[in-house]
């Protein structure tokens, strides 16, 4: 897995993991961490995510990361909102409209703050799992001390399927989040099926609540 592989799959429009509406899961789960509209929220690997804007209604500031320029622009075009663009370094832009700021770049070196609030639904199933650890204790120093994480994973017999999405059970879960408090707060078979083209036994996604 490397970063080539996410720039072809946003130029080759191979993006079956996005959603053409706001995640159910989201719209459910959300109150949970007892939200506050000052309260800003961290989206890591954001693509061109719809849940953005909804995350928008509800806050004062929303802040993703995202790899591939092509998804910041679509997400900005799509919406029909004008961005301001701020070049912070060859590889480094900054993506401004209201409330939301996305940064065009990578998320590990990212010039990121602190953030009481954290939505991943599609950053940590698209870690292997050589870069979950890193990606973890990445997340975790951008999240300030009371902060909560709403996660959304997937669990799937990995070798019957190639990833991304990658398969993580919930004791990957609990030992990547050591040390937090950690809520199982759902299970669904129903939800999403295996990626067009790819069988398993069973695919459940499941959520969590992380909390500092």
């Amino acid at each position: 897995m490397d970063q080539e592989f996410w720039h072809s799959r946003w130029a080759d429009n191979r993006i079956g993991f996005h959603l053409s509406d706001t995640n159910p899961l989201l719209v459910k789960y959300w109150p949970l961490l007892n939200p506050k509209r000052e309260d800003a929220v961290f989206v890591p690997m954001c693509g061109k995510s719809i849940d953005l804007s909804w995350l928008a209604t509800k806050h004062n500031e929303v802040v993703g990361v995202e790899l591939s320029e092509i998804a910041v622009r679509a997400f900005f075009s799509e919406h029909l909102y004008t961005p301001t663009v701020t070049s912070m370094s060859p590889t480094m832009k900054l993506y401004q409209f209201d409330e939301l700021s996305i940064y065009a770049g990578d998320y590990f070196t990212a010039p990121l703050e602190t953030y009481p609030l954290i939505y991943d639904r599609a950053a940590l199933i698209a870690m292997p799992e050589s870069l979950r650890q890193q990606y973890a204790e990445r997340l975790l120093s951008l999240l300030k001390t009371g902060g909560r994480i709403l996660l959304v994973t997937l669990h799937y017999p990995q070798e019957q399927m190639d990833g991304p999405p990658f398969s993580v059970e919930g004791d990957e879960v609990r030992r990547l989040f050591n040390g937090y408090k950690i809520t199982h707060l759902n299970r669904d078979e129903q939800a999403d099926r295996p990626p067009k083209g790819k069988t398993a036994d069973f695919f459940a996604e499941e959520v969590w609540l992380i909390e500092s």
